[in-house]
């Protein structure tokens, strides 16, 4: 390390008077002027403070240019915070509106307080849900009336036919009857859509289906026109029930396990509890109602299951649960011979499974599935031998197994294009004519032409009910409607297929046509289904104005 060198030089010699020599004085530093100093330490002072200015310019010219590019920015801050905490509500009203009733009536009490501009908003967009939803039903109020009206009319004119058709005798029964059916019906059609979550068309529809059921059983046999009104009855009771459930409900988790559970106990019954009729064992004789069916209502627990979990899980293994739960009603049914239910449930679950997941193979696998099917208990079961002989040729045997056909075909033949009248021919000849043949005799006393009607106007229901899922939101509501709409196109078809012998007999009742309480009130509960669908997508169509507009 260097040391500096005058730290080592020799101790300095001082004079007699103390003062160091001059030699070894050190040289003073020599002082610049100040004027230099000064002037200097300006020029640097000036130079920052212009350097300063200079970044302060470019700065506010970079903000200006901002501005001008984003006029946001220009607003003042108290204009912004306000319009922020506006959009702030906003977003929480549009929030609660899609979330549950509760949530939405806590942001319709805070919206009370926002400022007048967004009640403005509001209710504008309510006024013109309203006017759309006038404009859209116009034409089916118009169409739902014209209905009513034809189905008022025709209950009149067909028991009032029936009253006076003794003569000298006036059947007061009949009139009592028509004095609860006519209102009931246009009751149903035109003023419970007004209160209730009901389809005013598919209403309109199914009360006509059941008021000519009415009327034609009542024709035949008084007792089981009576006791049919009363199903009727209960099962408009029943189809309000689950439109307010379907509508209302948003989760249907335990409801599916509970439909799950009462449906195999409901078909085990039968196997413990029925006899055996017509080759089956699908009935159960209850204490107060008689006879009663259950695979009819166990028809909504299967659609229940098969919507829940082929909208929540999309592959086969997590659609696990509802496909056993199909395949243990499908054994249960073949234990009771009841082959025609059997068909409408494998079939209807094939529909939602394709709907589902649109696997191609899968379900052209299924479709072999059930031909396979079909074939065994061809093999298996006699009474199906004999039915498929009988459609190939009622006439090998036409006083005994082939008589039913055969009659049938006779009354549909003998009534012609406008029939014989109401009351008119000889439906008591055809075996099982209140249920199984009841499009027989339709025909027979009302004609070709009025029967094409009552397929049309089930052609109509299905429409309708295809229109009504397609607005549907949700997966689930969506295969719940066609699972519904399966059930009832596919039974149809089937008996009328078999009544005209395009198809062999199966045994299973016509849609809100044919006697008996089970089926009835399944088929109307299937349409309160239709119904609280369509009131749930008619919500969705509401929120979607709000969120648009809120």
């Amino acid at each position: 390390m260097a040391f500096k060198q005058e730290t080592f030089k020799a101790r300095p010699k001082r004079t007699s008077d103390g003062a160091v020599s001059a030699k070894y004085k050190r040289a003073a530093p020599e002082k610049e002027p100040a004027e230099k100093k000064s002037s200097e330490k300006r020029f640097l002072e000036k130079n920052a403070l212009e350097k300063k200015n200079t970044e302060k310019k470019t700065a506010s010219k970079i903000s200006a240019e901002k501005r001008i590019n984003n006029p946001e920015k220009q607003k003042p801050a108290a204009k912004k915070a306000e319009e922020k905490k506006t959009a702030a509500k906003k977003a929480t009203v549009r929030r609660a509106v899609m979330a549950d009733p509760k949530t939405a009536n806590r942001a319709k009490r805070e919206s009370r307080q926002t400022p007048v501009r967004m009640r403005r908003d509001r209710a504008r967009a309510e006024a013109a849900m309203r006017d759309r939803r006038r404009a859209v039903s116009r034409g089916i109020d118009m169409s739902v009336t014209l209905i009513a009206l034809l189905t008022a009319l025709f209950l009149a004119g067909g028991l009032l036919l029936c009253a006076v058709r003794v003569e000298g005798s006036v059947d007061m029964r009949a009139l009592r009857l028509l004095a609860a059916m006519a209102p009931l019906t246009l009751m149903t059609t035109l003023v419970l859509p007004r209160f209730l979550p009901i389809e005013p068309l598919m209403m309109a529809l199914s009360n006509f289906l059941c008021s000519v059921g009415v009327v034609i059983l009542y024709t035949v046999s008084p007792e089981r026109g009576v006791r049919q009104t009363n199903f009727y009855i209960m099962g408009l009771a029943a189809m309000i029930m689950v439109s307010m459930i379907v509508s209302k409900m948003r989760r249907f988790r335990g409801l599916t396990w509970l439909a799950m559970i009462l449906g195999i106990g409901a078909l085990v019954m039968p196997l413990v509890f029925g006899e055996w009729n017509n080759g089956a064992k699908n009935w159960v004789e209850l204490p107060l109602l008689g006879s009663f069916q259950p695979s009819e209502l166990v028809k909504l627990s299967l659609v229940l299951a098969m919507a829940y979990y082929f909208s929540a899980h999309r592959t086969v293994l997590q659609m696990m649960p509802a496909i056993l739960f199909a395949g243990a009603c499908l054994l249960l049914l073949m234990l009771q011979r009841d082959l025609g239910t059997a068909l409408i449930y494998y079939a209807a679950t094939l529909v939602m499974f394709y709907v589902a997941c649109g696997n191609v193979p899968l379900t052209v696998i299924g479709l072999g599935g059930g031909a396979a099917a079909a074939m065994l208990g061809y093999k298996m079961f006699a009474h199906v031998k004999v039915r498929v002989a009988m459609w190939r040729n009622p006439w090998s045997d036409p006083l005994d197994k082939g008589y039913q056909i055969i009659q049938a075909l006779l009354a549909i033949g003998s009534g012609g294009l406008f029939g014989l009248g109401i009351g008119q021919g000889t439906p008591e000849k055809i075996p099982a004519y209140y249920n199984d043949f009841i499009f027989a005799v339709i025909c027979e006393q009302l004609g070709l032409v009025f029967g094409l009607l009552i397929i049309a106007v089930y052609v109509l229901l299905a429409l309708r009910g295809v229109s009504v899922i397609s607005r549907s939101r949700r997966s689930f509501d969506m295969l719940l409607g066609c699972g519904v709409l399966a059930m009832l196109v596919i039974q149809m078809f089937m008996i009328v297929g078999g009544v005209i012998k395009m198809l062999p007999l199966t045994g299973v009742t016509m849609p809100m046509l044919s006697y008996g309480g089970s089926s009835l009130i399944s088929c109307l509960m299937m349409v309160g289904i239709l119904h609280g669908i369509s009131a749930r997508a008619q919500e969705n169509m509401e929120e979607d104005v709000l969120s648009r507009r809120g």
